[in-house]
This record gives C-alpha cells, sequence and structure tokens, in this order.
C-alpha cells in the first residue's frame, strides 16, 4: 500500500487559512504556524504532523489533495467536514 506523510494546519474559516498559507509563504515555518494556530490538537503540538498514512484513512477531500502534492509542496485551503486545511507533504 502506497503511504504517504504529510503535515497539516486546520483552521475554521477560509479566510484564517489563507492568511497562515501567506505568513508560510513569507518565511515561517510551517510548523511553528501549525503549533500557534491549528485546531487539530493531536498534531498541532508536534508542527503539524499526521505521520504516514495510506489511501482510506483521511476524508476524501484531504486524500484527494494530499496524493497529488509533491513533496515539499504546500497546498491551498482545502474544505472537508472538519474546516480548511493547509496541507504540506513530507514524504
Amino acid at each position: 500500500m502506497n503511504k504517504i506523510k504529510c503535515s497539516h494546519i486546520l483552521v475554521e474559516k477560509q479566510s484564517q487559512a489563507l492568511e497562515a498559507l501567506e505568513r508560510i509563504k513569507n518565511g515561517e515555518k510551517f510548523g511553528k504556524v501549525a503549533k500557534e494556530i491549528s485546531l487539530d490538537p493531536g498534531s498541532a503540538k508536534k508542527d503539524g504532523n499526521l505521520g504516514y498514512f495510506s489511501k482510506g484513512m483521511m476524508v476524501k477531500p484531504f486524500e484527494k489533495v494530499a496524493f497529488a502534492l509533491q513533496v515539499g509542496e504546500i497546498s491551498e485551503p482545502v474544505k472537508t467536514e472538519f474546516g480548511y486545511h493547509i496541507i504540506k507533504r513530507m514524504g
């Protein structure tokens, strides 16, 4: 089974997701932003790290974007039932 490793930042609103993305594009570390604002308590304290997962383990919109990213690439905001995610493919 093909597994990938990602980190994410989860926020409530699209505007917050765009703001987070802007901070990262301006040079802030993804993990620092995740620790500060991510609503996912499990991954936030680990710089947003979700570890390795395979297809079928994440909600569809998240999975679709995560598997399409190149390693090191960061997504635009992705809307799921949990809120808005910024996803970074780690491996």
